[in-house]
């Protein structure tokens, strides 16, 4: 039997910038901006030796509006 997954998006707090940033389920990051309608605002994000990306609950998806 096969099984199918879902595949969704990584949430991160970039400590060193202050900003969210979203992994794609392709694999992209994005910064999103802490407003309505966030995803349709991202911007493309190239982690650096200085980022510092924590975790964060996918439940934050439905507070920042994401549509994974």
């Amino acid at each position: 039997m096969r099984t199918l997954r879902k595949q969704v998006a990584a949430i991160f707090a970039d400590r060193s910038s202050q900003q969210w940033v979203v992994q794609d389920p392709e694999g992209n990051f994005w910064t999103i901006p802490s407003v309505e309608d966030a995803w349709n605002q991202r911007q493309p994000f190239h982690p650096s030796e200085q980022t510092d990306l924590s975790p964060v609950p996918g439940h934050y998806r439905k507070t920042l509006g994401l549509p994974f």
